[in-house]
Formats: C-alpha cells, sequence, structure tokens
C-alpha cells in the first residue's frame, strides 16, 4: 500500500484536511458523467451502468452487456410467443442466481448498450410481460426510474430500470453487513436507532437508546463495545423494521434482504474494540458519519484510514444537518471531497442530492471501489433520510453465486467472535462461518487451546438475526449452543472447524508489513497488539529481515511471535498492528508450524 496513507493514522487529534489534496472539488460533487469518464481512464471498472441524465441528440450508450452478472438488457418484451417466454424466465433465473437473489433489467436498451427508448405503450406492454415472468420465478419487481431519450422524435421514447429480487430458496435473505465509524458524538447510534425504529430522534439521543448494551453506555451517551442492529428491505423494496411493534423474528419472515448495522465504538479509548469489528466481522461495507457541525474530528481520520487499509469499501454520511446553515454544511463537504481525493486515497466522491442519485451512487458503488457516495441527512428532520434507505435497498452483494459455490465446498471453518451463557441453553459463541457449511447436530472441533490442541464439541442449535436456522452457510453470521460444553475452555480467536481439516496452528510467523506510524524506530524486542481476522494478541517483534530497524513509511519483513498462546491464522491473511500511536498494516507471508495437532 502507498506509504501516504499513513497520513490518515493520525494520534486522534482533530487533523484537517490540508490543500495538498488534488482539486478542491465542488460541494456539488462530481456529475455522473465525469465519474464514467475517470474509470474509463483508469480502466478499474468493468460492465459500469453510468447513466446520461441529460437529453441529448447523440445516441447516449451504456456498456455492452454482460453474459455474468445480475443486469439484462431488454428492448421491449411485447406479447412473446410461449417459447420465447419459458427462454426469458430461464434467463431471470439466471439472473437472479448471479445476483443472489437480485437483478436489475434495463427495458428499452439493445445488447450492445444503446439507448433506444419505448413508447408508452410498449413500456406498459413490456413491463406486463415482466411481471409475468417474475412471478412464475416467485420473485417481486420494482421500478426503481424511468428517464426520457430524447432523438428529436415526436413521440417520447423511456427507459425504463427495474429491480427484481426474490428470496433464493435455499437462504432465509440476502444479508449485507455495514460497519458504521465515525468520532464520538458524530451521532453514529442515534442514526442506527432511526433506521432500525422507524421513529425520529428528539434531538437528546433518544433514539439510540434501545441500541446500548451497559449502563455506562447509556449515562454517557458513548458506544462502548459492539452492538448489532437489523433492518430489512421486502421483495418490494419496502423498508421493514421495529416499527408497528415487529420482532426480530418477524423482520427475517418477511424481509428478502436484510442490513446488519455493526454498531462500533467512536472514542480513541476503544480503538481496539473498532479495530476488531473490522477485521472479525468482515463487512461488506463501511459507513462513515461525519458531524455537520465540527466536521474532519477526532478518529474520523483514523478510521477512515482502518477501512481503506482493510480494503472495505467505504461510504460516507455527513450528519446533523439541521444543526447547521447551509454553508457550513458545504464546507464540511468540501472538507472530505478533499480528503477523499488526496494521494494514498484517490477516492471519487459523489454527492447524492435526488434519488435517481442514490440508485446510480448504489451500483457504482458495488462496481469501484474508488467511488465515495456522500449523503448529508437529519436523525431529527428526516432531511434527506429517504435517499439513504434507497441505496440500501438498491446496493447489491459483493461476492456474487460462484465465489459463494466455491467457499461452500470447502471445508466447514466457524470463527469465535463472541461468547455467552446463556440460561437453559447453556454455552453459546457468536461469529462468522469463514467457509463451508454449518448444520444443526454436526460435530466439529474447536481450538487452539493454550497448549495447541483442538476439544472435540457438538453444535446444538444455531441463530440468525434472532432467528432460528437449521443450516449456515459461508459468509453469514450466527450464534451456535454448544449445550454443556465448558465456556472456560473457549476465547475469542478460537476457530471451530471440520474434523478432517488439519489446521495449522502457529507461535511464530513471518509478515509482509508497511509502519504507517511511529516516534521513532521498530526494533527487535518491540511488542505491538496483532489484529489478524479474529485473532487479537500482543506480540513481539523477533527479527526484520534484512534490517536492524524500522522507520515509518518504511516496508519489512517481520517475525512475530505471541506471548499468550498460539493461533490459528492463514497465510495471505490481512494484518493490522498497533502500540499507542505506532501503527502499521501487511498479511501474513509464512507460518512456523507448532506440530500436528490432536484432538481431545
Amino acid at each position: 500500500m502507498d506509504p501516504r496513507v499513513a497520513e490518515f493514522f493520525g494520534t486522534g487529534s482533530g487533523l484537517m484536511a490540508g490543500p495538498q489534496g488534488l482539486n478542491s472539488g465542488s460541494g456539488n460533487g462530481l456529475s455522473l458523467m465525469s465519474i464514467k469518464s475517470y474509470a474509463k481512464n483508469n480502466k478499474k471498472v468493468k460492465n459500469r451502468a453510468t447513466r446520461n441524465t441529460k437529453p441529448s441528440n447523440n445516441p447516449p450508450y451504456l456498456p455492452p452487456e454482460a453474459e455474468e452478472g445480475n443486469i439484462e438488457y431488454k428492448l421491449k418484451l411485447v406479447n412473446p410467443t410461449q417459447y420465447r417466454f419459458e427462454h426469458l424466465v430461464t434467463q431471470m433465473k439466471w439472473r437472479l442466481q448471479e445476483g443472489r437473489g437480485e437483478a436489475v433489467y434495463q427495458i428499452g436498451v439493445e445488447d450492445n448498450g444503446l439507448l433506444v427508448g419505448l413508447s408508452e405503450e410498449d413500456m406498459r406492454a413490456s413491463l406486463k410481460t415482466l411481471r409475468r415472468m417474475a412471478e412464475k420465478v416467485g420473485a417481486d419487481i420494482t421500478v426503481i426510474r424511468e428517464r426520457e431519450v430524447d432523438y428529436d422524435l415526436d413521440i417520447p421514447r423511456k427507459i425504463s430500470e427495474v429491480l427484481v429480487r426474490k428470496v433464493p430458496d435455499d437462504q432465509q435473505f440476502l444479508d449485507l453487513r455495514v460497519a458504521v465509524l465515525g468520532n464520538v458524538d458524530s451521532g453514529k447510534s442515534t442514526l442506527l436507532g432511526v433506521l432500525t425504529q422507524g421513529e425520529l430522534d428528539n434531538g437528546r439521543g433518544r433514539a439510540r437508546l434501545n441500541l446500548f448494551r451497559h449502563l455506562h453506555e447509556i449515562q454517557s451517551g458513548r458506544t462502548s463495545s459492539i452492538s448489532f442492529e437489523i433492518m430489512g428491505f421486502n421483495s418490494k423494496g419496502e423498508v421493514v423494521n421495529y416499527s408497528e411493534s415487529r420482532t426480530a423474528e418477524e423482520i427475517c419472515e418477511s424481509a428478502s434482504k436484510m442490513i446488519t448495522f455493526i454498531d462500533l465504538a467512536g472514542h480513541h479509548k476503544y480503538l481496539k474494540t473498532t479495530i476488531f469489528g473490522l477485521t472479525s466481522y468482515c463487512p461488506d461495507f463501511a459507513m462513515l458519519v461525519v458531524s455537520a457541525n465540527t466536521g474532519i474530528a477526532g478518529t474520523t481520520r483514523e478510521h477512515l484510514g482502518l477501512a481503506m487499509a482493510l480494503k472495505v469499501p467505504i461510504f460516507i454520511v455527513v450528519s446533523k444537518v439541521d444543526l447547521c446553515t447551509k454553508s457550513t454544511i458545504e464546507r464540511t463537504v468540501k472538507q472530505l471531497e478533499r480528503i477523499l481525493k488526496q494521494p494514498g486515497c484517490n477516492k471519487v466522491p459523489m454527492l447524492v442530492a435526488t434519488a435517481d442519485d442514490a440508485v446510480t451512487a448504489a451500483q457504482q458503488f458495488a462496481l469501484s471501489p474508488s467511488i465515495t457516495p456522500i449523503f448529508t441527512l437529519s436523525s431529527v428532520s428526516g432531511e434527506n433520510l429517504h435517499l439513504l434507505k434507497v441505496f440500501f435497498n438498491i446496493i447489491p452483494p459483493l461476492s456474487n453465486s460462484k465465489e459463494q459455490e466455491e467457499l461452500m465446498q470447502q471445508l466447514t471453518e466457524f470463527q469465535v467472535d463472541e461468547i455467552y451463557t446463556v440460561p437453559e441453553v447453556g454455552t453459546v459463541v457468536g461469529g462468522t462461518l469463514y467457509s463451508g457449511i454449518c448444520r444443526e447436530g454436526e460435530g466439529l472441533v474447536v481450538g487452539p487451546t493454550d497448549d495447541g490442541n483442538f476439544l472435540e464439541l457438538k453444535v446444538c442449535s444455531i441463530q440468525r438475526n434472532r432467528s432460528a436456522c437449521r443450516v449456515l452457510r459461508a459468509g453469514q453470521a450466527a450464534t451456535l449452543a454448544l449445550g454443556n460444553f465448558d465456556r472456560s475452555l473457549l476465547r475469542k480467536g478460537m476457530v471451530m472447524v471440520s474434523p478432517e481439516m488439519n489446521p495449522t496452528i502457529c507461535w511464530m510467523f513471518e509478515a509482509e508489513i508497511v509502519l504507517l506510524f511511529h516516534a521513532k524506530t521498530v526494533r527487535k524486542g518491540f511488542q505491538v497488539t496483532v489484529h489478524v481476522g479474529n485473532v487479537r494478541q500482543t506480540a513481539i517483534v523477533e527479527c526484520l529481515h534484512g534490517k536492524d530497524e524500522l522507520r515509518t513509511g518504511e516496508k519489512a519483513v517481520v517475525c512475530f511471535k505471541f506471548i499468550k498462546h498460539p493461533e490459528y491464522l492463514k497465510i495471505g491473511a490481512k494484518l493490522l498492528f498497533r502500540e499507542g500511536v505506532t501503527k502499521g498494516i501487511g498479511h501474513v507471508a509464512s507460518l512456523h508450524p507448532l506440530f500436528m495437532n490432536q484432538y481431545n
């Protein structure tokens, strides 16, 4: 990674964006055509769905239709024959499978991407056929937006963009995880309370009370632990949350798509908790919340740097706009744009002002890691809150069905992130299934213990989003009940794997790292806290290959040794280490295996 990303890992002292950013950026963000040209020049984006929103006499184009993916172009669907209809239904099933239950149809567009458009009558007939196709596969359709194409013709021609959503047969709902980052008092928990409870805040923090887990959090108003909140969308794109006295089970039953928010701590004192949430829970996206009245302060830059270091796609929400003048909001947005355009960050900010922008932002954001949507909203007045909901409704999953299938065919590996004792249930562990499939009643082994062994156990029951579940698939987060298994034998950072797997555990490992920030030099014997996935433990620098010391911005291959107990690691896993203001990133390059594991 570019060492210049080190700027984002300051000491949390409220650094402001300097004037050295690329261009100052306009308060209105980039136009959609700017984004298109940017992507074309950098050759980073394939199959982009960039729109030309202004009528033009020149024929506007989309990229040619791709055989893979969940986007389908159709010129028109008027009165198809029975044979043609069956073929179209099969095609829709394929697109839904590619999008893991979601597909986008562009009606009035040729396969080569030419925006032809349809008359009002043909468009009505085409949408009617599309609705029949969706009914056949058990899906619902929602017209996301319609646009006119101007060819200097007497009859106006329209393009329709339609979202087709189906609950896949083999899973309850499509689940996306969003990590919520931002400085303390930026309004993270309040925003989540408003989104998940369906009621606006009163300006004094009422909306966030249901999210807090501890008494001291309620008293101080500051999150210190990781909490999870859910918001769903049904097949018609309508929000399903805790309003109307719904329970978590009812939300899961009626939702086709679920957004799981991981509410992380903003205060610098709880930074280790925030890093653990980002590395362990494998979020699909990160939402950085910035207060409009304070701007970029405290841990904001540090959280942005963390998300970039771990390569988590990030979008930004500017909150508390009801407290500020328009000029203050614009100043905060310009600050963000300057930071995002800086070398080492190289993002393309896109200000979302309309529902059309929100749809485009969701599609561009999923296709290109460089696009960064910026929302300005209020949790008190509700201003622009609907744009964020549109964005969450449209945003597709990052992994396609093929990647999911490959992960599911591997042996079972479940990362243990949380451990509980539940009355009349026994020991319960929470975490994420990294690979394979886990079923009720399945026998697994958990470890490594302090002496490097693995212990046998049985999965008694499974719950996802507080609802019972019989089968857990790769990439899904859940809690597993282990019956009367001794809780004292478990700790965070362990893995539960299939008995057929021979996991490699180690005391020592080598990593290729970049030292992002350190006041002096790193030498042999320096102690740091290492984060690798769900592993968090203090390690000692045993040696620096080819160097005696390491300074800020330098790269090296370093040998680390854990000081408490051996851990299960994988070659290539992302690594992040810290000690006070010292921070660095890298990946695991090689392992020094302990010995052949034994199952007890």
